[in-house]
């Protein structure tokens, strides 16, 4: 099945990584040398894409290489493969501005699917991918037109298995029959510090299995035409994702292959040159053999191609006699929602936690959004994540739109990243606010790849009550709105969480956290008109002064309503500032900050239960805060929020006292 071109390819993916690596003077060696073979069995095999239409054909093959550290591979596979990476990026591996960076960057670098290089989430994001592919198929496919029908490959090393999130992302994908998910093993046996064993001792095969998997070894990594026979038996079973176990030597052919020296650290010159003579390469560096380009034209781009081709002329068909799901399918992927959504506002005097609020403002969305699904780390009688006239995403029906992602909050995370990535959809995940400790390292990927992903995180406060202060979030919001290009909410009635979730649902750069209530807020005087533009310039005066501007409180959330009610003690002179988003605030105009805080009233008091760090920039140090900088407490709501000072009466002597 295999020839010497073949093994030629294999060499050349490794001489490229290791040129790189070694012109760049910084990298990762040992896995492009290890792994090589099982990258090119599947490029040249069996993975359908079109490199000369990149990311546009949604019905390709995904690939994740979410051992990002191992780039240099990806890069020369990239290149041979015909994307838009030049010997010339390859010479540029880790430098400024390079299209080749020390991680992969998805929309930085053609072909790439995911950014990757935290370890694990890879693979979580594999998970997501094989998940919208699943969903999508059950909403599309009709007889005949198998519109979505691709397979997910990822492939992953030693450390990716030891972190925590792989685990729970591999437990619900076996949970989800994910037949059409398929994970590439590189299995050496040495880790950066040195020999696996010393940390890492799991039977991967039970650990697999027990999740619901397919295990596939084989024992020989160079070996072209095994590593071909478990794909094709990875690709035969329909109802268990299968993860193929290749036994590979790391930093194949360098003088000190099988060791951690050759994990993260260039072989030097010397090194090099002994390597390419165990591979009797006999090429200048940066070299690709004819034979070598001919033979990637001839598999990988010939079979995307053609495969692409009879894809649009069946879709074109599709398109006739199926013209509303077509027009839907394409519109998803386009990541267009509707201008006209319909929420319903609400009125003055009900009262409602802003968690409730946000579910009735789902159901609605649901209606509407045909692309629109998500769930709850196991919370969602919390969160109110479900959507009560759909069915649940299982094997049996992943047409479902409500998601159980399990006591799983990073995989959560990390998954919706990979729903994301996939593109088709629009996702949102739920769990309590402290908790998104745990999902912080996926939001920040997020962040990173400018996925409008939408986070629900409910109990948002010391007001979570009897629970105390192991689920009572103090320093979260600080957390969360030091991250870069994350859109953080805090609504204050349920006019600023439909306002929220309208902007959550169209944003298209960046994810959107909705920081949410468990207890009652009542609906504002002034949000049904002013909420929309008002979340999103950030911060809005929702008690204006009367006459002349004597001091401003600004207050998010909960503590807004409680700031209206302090203002009708302190005088006419006081503006009440709801600010639900300082990002968006800060990203407005010079002349609208300083409409809603001018700069020559110092006298000006943040109402917020949380930390009060990141306060300093709107109060100034004249200026104080009602806040929270200690543990949260066990006791009724009621009990908690007036022993913190959040009352009436603190709020107006605090304020005095400026």
């Amino acid at each position: 099945m295999f020839d010497y071109t073949d093994e030629l390819a294999v060499n050349t993916i490794r001489t490229l990584s290791m040129d790189a690596i070694q012109k760049a003077n910084s990298g990762h060696p040992g896995l492009p040398m290890g792994a090589a073979p099982m990258a090119y069995v599947l490029w040249s095999k069996f993975l359908n894409v079109n490199p000369k239409t990149s990311r546009k054909w949604s019905n390709r093959d995904r690939f994740v290489l979410s051992a990002g550290h191992g780039s240099a591979m990806l890069y020369s596979l990239l290149h041979l493969a015909g994307y838009k990476v030049t010997i010339d990026d390859l010479k540029n591996f880790r430098q400024w501005e390079s299209k080749t960076p020390g991680h992969p960057e998805v929309d930085w670098t053609d072909g790439v699917e995911a950014t990757t290089g935290p370890l694990g989430q890879g693979i979580a994001n594999a998970v997501g991918m094989a998940m919208a592919e699943a969903h999508l198929a059950a909403q599309y496919n009709k007889p005949g037109f198998d519109i979505v029908d691709h397979y997910t490959y990822a492939l992953n090393g030693d450390g990716d298995l030891m972190e925590g999130v792989s685990q729970e992302a591999a437990s619900l994908a076996g949970k989800l029959k994910l037949g059409k998910l398929i994970l590439f093993y590189d299995s050496n046996n040495i880790s950066l510090d040195g020999k696996l064993d010393m940390a890492f001792i799991d039977d991967i095969k039970m650990r697999f299995e027990s999740y619901g998997w397919q295990h596939i070894l084989v024992k020989d990594g160079n070996d072209l035409d095994e590593i071909a026979a478990a794909v094709t038996e990875a690709q035969l079973e329909k109802n268990k994702p299968t993860i193929i176990e290749v036994k590979t030597v790391i930093g194949f052919g360098a003088e000190n292959e099988g060791t951690n020296k050759v994990h993260g650290a260039p072989l030097g010159a010397e090194g090099v040159e002994h390597a390419k003579a165990a591979y009797g390469w006999n090429y200048p560096d940066f070299t690709v053999p004819a034979e070598v380009s001919k033979r990637f034209l001839e598999t990988l781009v010939a079979r995307g191609e053609s495969m692409e081709q009879v894809w649009n002329e069946m879709f074109k068909e599709y398109s006739e006699k199926y013209p509303r799901e077509a027009m839907l399918y394409a519109h998803s992927f386009d990541n267009l929602t509707p201008p006209n959504l319909t929420l319903t506002k609400h009125e003055l005097g009900s009262s409602k936690a802003s968690r409730v609020t946000s579910q009735e403002a789902i159901q609605e969305l649901s209606a509407q959004l045909p692309n629109f699904w998500g769930g709850s780390a196991d919370l969602s009688a919390s969160n109110n994540t479900m959507v009560k006239v759909e069915n649940d995403f299982m094997p049996e029906n992943y047409a479902g739109r409500n998601i159980w992602f399990g006591v799983r909050e990073f995989a959560m995370g990390a998954i919706m990243n990979g729903i994301a990535l996939h593109g088709g959809t629009r996702v949102y995940g739920g769990t309590f606010f402290v908790f998104s400790n745990y999902m912080l390292p996926s939001v920040r990927m997020a962040a990173l790849q400018k996925l409008p992903v939408t986070y629900v995180w409910t109990h948002d406060s010391i007001a979570v009550g009897e629970d105390g202060p192991t689920h009572e979030p103090v320093e979260q919001l600080a957390a969360v709105r030091s991250m870069v290009n994350l859109d953080v909410i805090r609504p204050a009635d349920g006019n600023e969480v439909i306002a929220a979730w309208r902007r959550a649902v169209t944003s298209t750069e960046r994810p959107t956290a909705l920081i949410l209530t468990r207890q009652n807020l009542p609906v504002l005087d002034g949000t049904a008109e002013l909420a929309e533009e008002g979340v999103n310039r950030g911060a809005y005066i929702i008690a204006k002064e009367e006459g002349a501007l004597e001091g401003i409180i600004i207050a998010t959330g909960s503590e807004v309503a409680l700031a209206v009610e302090a203002k009708k003690e302190l005088g006419a002179g006081i503006r009440v500032v709801s600010m639900p988003s300082m990002n968006i605030f800060d990203e407005q105009s010079a002349e609208y900050r300083e409409e809603i805080l001018p700069q020559s009233v110092t006298k000006r008091l943040a109402v917020e239960a949380g930390t009060s760090f990141g306060w300093g920039k709107y109060v100034g140090l004249a200026g104080g805060t009602v806040t929270v900088d200690k543990w949260g407490a066990s006791a009724p709501a009621t009990k908690v929020l007036p022993e913190y000072g959040f009352t009436v009466e603190n709020v107006v002597a605090q304020f005095k006292k400026l």
